[in-house]
This record gives C-alpha cells, sequence and structure tokens, in this order.
C-alpha cells in the first residue's frame, strides 16, 4: 500500500528534521512553523523506527488537544493509524505509538512518567516548562539495543514564560545565538568513559515560513515593543509578560552611566554605606548581593555571590549553611581588611526555628561577620520599589546602577515574568533568588515615586562627583 505524505519543510524545518544533536531548539520568533515540525519529525521517526514510542508534552491539556493533537491529527492519514482519545495515543499500524501528554507540577505529574521508556522527546513551547522537569523527563530516554536507535530531545519554543532564563541559558548563550553547536562532556564512573552531548539552537523567523501570509506579519508588527521583538524578530531579551522591560543593559554607556543600569566597576568610595542581602537556598540557588550608596541615595550593586550549578540556571548547589557562612566570609573580604562592616539584610524565613537551629543561627556561628536584619517580605511593594529604583531621571540616570560583573543579576532580572494567577506579581516558578534578596534590601530604604523623566542627552555620569 502506497501513501503519499505531503509535506514541504522549510529551510529551518527542514535542518531542525535534518539534525544529529542530542537536544536541539527551534524556537524565536511566531509563525515559524515550530509545532507542525515537531509533529512531522515525531511522525517519520515513528515510521521510519516500527515500535518505537514518542512523547509530546505541553504544559496543560487544552493548549495540547489545541495544536499538536489538532496537527498530528490533520498530517497524518487515516490508513497509517488511529487516535485512541481516551488515552491521548496515536497508535500507527508499524507498532509505533505518539504519546500526547500534558505536565502541570513537578510533583505528582513526574511521578506519571516514572516507568516510561520515552524514545524520541518532543517539547512544545519550552519556555512553559521548569528545568526541573525537563531534566527529569530526560532521564526516561531510553531504548533497547535491539530497536537500534539514538534517542534524543526535540523541542520548540517562544521567548517568554517561567522557563525563559534557563531555556535561553542552555540554548540560545551557550551556543551564541545557533551560531554553533554547543558540546558538554558527561562523564561516567560507571563505564569510565566520557560522553559529548550535543546542543543546538535553531532560530525561528516568521520570514523563514513561505506559508505565512502577509497579513500575519503585518499584524505582529502592530503589537507592542517586546511583544514584536520577540514574537517577529525572535529576540530573547525582550518578551511579551517580560517583569521588568525597563531594565537596560547597554555597553556602549558603561563609562558614561548614561539611559544604562549595567555600568563599568569603580572603586567605591570608603565612606558609602555598605550593605549585603541575603536570599537562601538549597535545591535552589541562595544569592549574596553587596551594595554601596551614594550621597544622593542611589544604589550600586558591586558584587555578588550566586549558589548555583555553573551552566545549570536555577540549580542550588545544596550547601549546608554553616558553608554558605564560609562563601559570604570570602565574598567580603576586602571589606573587613579595610575596616568596612556591611550591615546585613535577609528573608524572615532564614529565622525560622521550627526544625531547631535556624538558617541564621548556622551562618551567625560560621561567619559571624555580618549581623543579618529581618528584611520586609512585602512582595509587591518590593516590587514597586525596584520599578522606582530603574527609572531614569531627568539627567538620564536611574537610583540603581549594577556593576557589569554582577552576571547573575543582568541575567536574572530580565528575565522574570508576570504570575499568570496574581498578575500583578512575579511568577516564583521562575529564577527569583536575586530579585528576592534585591528586594529586601531596597525595602530598608524605599524612595517616593517619581515620574519616569523623557529621554535626553545631558552631560556624561561621573559617580564620585569630581
Amino acid at each position: 500500500m502506497d501513501i503519499l505524505l505531503n509535506y514541504r519543510p522549510t529551510d529551518k524545518q527542514r535542518e531542525f528534521h535534518e539534525s544529529d544533536c542530542d537536544e536541539v531548539l527551534y524556537g524565536g520568533a511566531a509563525g515559524g512553523g515550530k509545532s507542525y515540525a515537531i509533529c512531522w519529525d515525531a511522525l517519520m521517526r515513528l515510521l521510519k523506527y516500527p515500535g518505537t514510542h514518542a512523547y509530546l508534552f505541553r504544559r496543560t491539556y487544552p493548549e495540547l488537544e489545541m495544536t499538536l493533537v489538532k496537527t498530528m491529527l490533520t498530517i497524518v492519514p487515516k490508513e497509517l493509524g488511529r487516535y485512541v482519545a481516551g488515552t491521548h495515543e496515536l497508535k500507527l499500524i508499524n507498532g509505533s505509538v505518539a504519546h500526547f501528554c500534558h505536565l502541570q507540577n513537578e510533583g505528582e505529574g513526574l511521578l506519571k512518567y516514572q516507568g516510561a521508556e520515552i524514545h524520541w522527546l518532543y517539547f512544545d513551547e519550552l519556555t512553559h516548562f521548569t528545568k526541573a522537569m525537563y531534566d527529569y523527563l530526560r532521564t526516561r530516554l531510553r531504548a533497547e539495543k535491539r530497536l537500534g536507535i539514538v534517542p534524543c530531545v526535540r523541542c520548540a519554543s517562544n521567548p517568554g514564560g517561567p522557563g525563559h532564563a534557563w531555556v535561553k541559558a542552555r540554548f540560545v548563550d551557550a551556543t551564541d545565538g545557533g551560531r554553533h553547536v554547543r558540546e558538554i562532556p558527561v562523564k561516567s564512573e560507571v563505564l569510565g568513559t566520557v560522553a559529548v552531548r550535543r546542543v543546538q539552537y535553531i532560530p525561528a523567523l516568521a520570514t523563514d515560513n513561505p506559508h505565512i501570509t502577509r497579513d500575519y506579519v503585518i499584524e505582529l508588527e502592530q503589537k507592542p515593543r517586546a511583544l514584536r521583538e520577540a514574537l517577529l524578530e525572535g529576540k530573547w531579551d525582550a518578551f511579551d509578560g517580560q517583569a521588568f522591560p525597563e531594565f537596560t543593559d547597554d555597553p556602549a554607556h558603561y563609562e558614561d552611566g548614561l539611559y544604562t543600569h549595567v555600568i563599568r566597576p569603580f572603586e567605591i568610595p570608603y565612606h558609602w554605606p555598605r550593605y549585603v542581602s541575603f536570599d537562601h537556598g538549597y535545591t535552589r540557588p541562595f544569592s549574596f548581593g553587596v551594595w554601596a550608596v551614594d550621597e544622593e541615595g542611589r544604589v550600586y550593586r558591586y558584587k555578588e555571590c550566586y549558589g548555583c550549578v555553573p551552566g545549570e540556571p536555577n540549580t542550588g548547589l545544596m550547601l549546608p549553611p554553616g558553608e554558605i557562612a564560609q562563601e559570604l566570609a570570602g565574598l567580603l573580604e576586602s571589606e573587613f581588611a579595610e575596616g568596612i562592616r556591611p550591615r546585613g539584610i535577609a528573608d524572615p524565613a532564614i529565622w525560622d526555628r521550627s526544625r531547631g537551629m535556624s538558617v541564621e543561627e548556622q551562618i551567625r556561628s560560621g561567619f559571624g561577620g555580618v549581623v543579618f536584619q529581618k528584611g520586609d517580605n512585602t512582595r509587591l511593594p518590593g516590587k514597586m520599589q525596584l520599578h522606582e529604583r530603574l527609572k531614569f531621571g531627568e539627567d538620564g540616570r536611574p537610583m540603581l546602577y549594577v556593576f557589569e560583573t554582577c552576571r547573575d543579576f543582568i541575567r536574572t532580572i530580565p528575565a522574570l515574568v508576570y504570575d499568570k494567577k496574581k498578575p500583578e506579581d512575579i511568577d516564583t516558578s521562575g529564577e527569583d533568588h536575586i530579585y528576592d534578596e534585591t528586594r529586601y534590601f531596597l525595602m530598608s530604604r524605599p524612595i517616593a515615586p517619581r515620574a519616569q523623566a523623557p529621554r535626553k542627552k545631558p552631560g556624561g555620569f561621573d559617580p564620585l562627583g569630581e
């Protein structure tokens, strides 16, 4: 029986299908044909390798039904298989199966797949998933030798969503925007070998898809700036739902400090008050931020210590409080050498003694150089303080600067998104630890609301007033 499958992939879709990398993200702008490519990729693998299983994920079932299920049913001829609605499975005549899955939480949701043997793993809108979800499902990626296949992960996504930061770090930043393939050495103690996992990012644009109408492109052009840049241009530094779109990192103005929040480091005057803010974490990162305050009340984040596994966003080092205390001692070594004693401000939760000695007590016993006070954890006022500090004044200067060396602040703050259930607040499933300790610090010295000044070109920036 001959069955004709009518599919003509675009150049980017063909690159997606032909990649031999272990993990591939086909992402960026809307209209690039990403979901369509996922369905065709899964179908072609299932047909080529009989008896194999593809798992296709969306975060919620309604999204799954409206996209992947609907698309797959339009491209698969009835002669090739049948869809079983009760189990959300497409069973092909060669014994292969496409499993349509949704995953709303990391707990019981993940346990459903504990015994799964996944051959082909697909995520549509990857930024809607947490890194923990992604990592766990990759552990289910395996196949018996008799099948003669190499299991792989294939993903698609637009910028934005609670997982934006880790997806951008793993696929976009690590591959220089798709300019090269990232190779990750993976050492096996059991086998005594080192394998290499290859990660690829394929940027998508609406204009890559010849099937998209001119009206669709024109419609995208009319969207607000952040949404337009994300959906039309595929930019990962601006996207809809971004909590702090005003945060500006402009290397051209690191020296003069005009209309940028990131600046070149300079020597902090001895008399400027110093502070250290702290958010505790174990499986998630802990964070220390060290701040200085000038005569005008402007704050400068000039160093930080972020307890995150290198290359693994939002993954904590799992250090006990005593070791975290030693990290703090090392961070403040130069201040103590000069006789400077920063004040500490921390999450009130570290004073909790319901399970024995509090985190605060354990840190204090390991390093007594900083006395922490309880920070104000009122969420919305803290968020508004950051907005107020980020506003540019008539002279083009904000009330908060960050040294360019504070890379984790610069990476995580722009990636924060709003909570869909609490639209005025931050989605706490994102990488919000630096944001939290920043809130505690800013709430310790709040400023009054001020108007956002129109942009102009004033004189240069001299933080020392010289």
